[in-house]
């Protein structure tokens, strides 16, 4: 195996290597609220990353749960991760396990797939912590319409980092001089990065557009310290120096960009209007499969 390789030196670093800087917005989705840092007006997407939610954290007290009924999706993969608690994914496909923190659950949606999200068994009327970060990556065109699939990796599998107070888990593609067991199906870059106080690291331009989210702490790149909460979309070719303020734990994302825009609603991402029409219309009058053993289901919005 090869080893992790960082460039030790800190003269090369764009000081504004940080072009924009999104703020996500509150969703409510029942038990708690998300963060949603993509899509935004500012920035639809962050090369195949179309949808960026922040759950968490957050105590779900006593009778509270996450209860996400059967709902479609069209056109993206997605990826849970979290960094604590746990999750019952079930899907249409027949998959029915527990997402735990570290691992890797790679749903492909193609052209289409159902699934629930709910707190399990174990984690429900025992104040259960919940914290962690929902993504939708959009396929590539020709594999928009792809059969759904489902890839599970255990947080053994995931190529792991630590020493010197920095921590590096590679969930997707390629950095450092290491590369992700995980299957993508477009150039894509996804890693948890943990920053201790007063330690950096310079984060060279790993893909065609990359963004860094601090999910907690403070981050300082050049003259600038930004809060958690915020998503730094770096400029193209950068390098950025990454100084921890406090102890950080940030989410490094991007990849390449797509060869055409992409389309979003409700739940359905698709390079053309008129496929999304048709999943609405599909979904309305119940022609996705549906999730063994669980009969409930979210209506379309617009029918809700």
């Amino acid at each position: 195996m090869m080893s992790w390789q960082f460039n030790t030196q800190t003269d090369n670093s764009d000081a504004d290597a940080v072009s924009l800087v999104l703020t996500p917005t509150p969703r409510d989705i029942g038990a708690f609220d998300v963060l949603r840092a993509l899509p935004s007006r500012q920035k639809r997407m962050i090369g195949p990353f179309i949808f960026f939610d922040q759950m968490g954290p957050t105590t779900l007290h006593d009778d509270k749960a996450m209860d996400v009924r059967p709902h479609p999706h069209i056109g993206i993969s997605t990826i849970t991760w979290l960094f604590e608690g746990e999750i019952r994914h079930q899907d249409s496909l027949g998959y029915d396990l527990i997402i735990r923190p570290g691992e890797v659950n790679w749903m492909t949606a193609g052209s289409g797939i159902v699934h629930s999200e709910r707190s399990p068994q174990t984690q429900r009327g025992v104040n259960a912590r919940i914290g962690g970060i929902q993504a939708w990556v959009a396929l590539p065109k020709d594999q928009e319409e792809c059969d759904p699939a489902f890839y599970h990796y255990t947080a053994d599998d995931i190529t792991q980092y630590a020493n010197g107070g920095i921590r590096i888990s590679l969930i997707v593609g390629s950095a450092y001089g290491q590369t992700s067991p995980v299957l993508t199906q477009s150039p894509t870059l996804y890693a948890q990065i943990n920053i201790a106080k007063g330690r950096q690291l310079l984060l060279p331009p790993l893909a065609e557009e990359q963004g860094v989210y601090i999910y907690a702490g403070d981050l300082q790149v050049g003259e600038t310290v930004y809060k958690a909460g915020s998503l730094l979309v770096m400029k193209s070719g950068s390098a950025a120096m990454l100084k921890a303020a406090s102890d950080c734990c940030l989410m490094l994302l991007g990849g390449a960009v797509l060869e055409s825009p992409r389309h979003i609603d409700w739940n359905f991402v698709s390079s053309t209007k008129e496929r999304i029409q048709q999943a609405k219309s599909d979904w309305r009058e119940r022609r996705f499969p549906g999730v063994p053993g669980d009969d409930e289901f979210i209506p379309l919005p617009e029918d809700a």
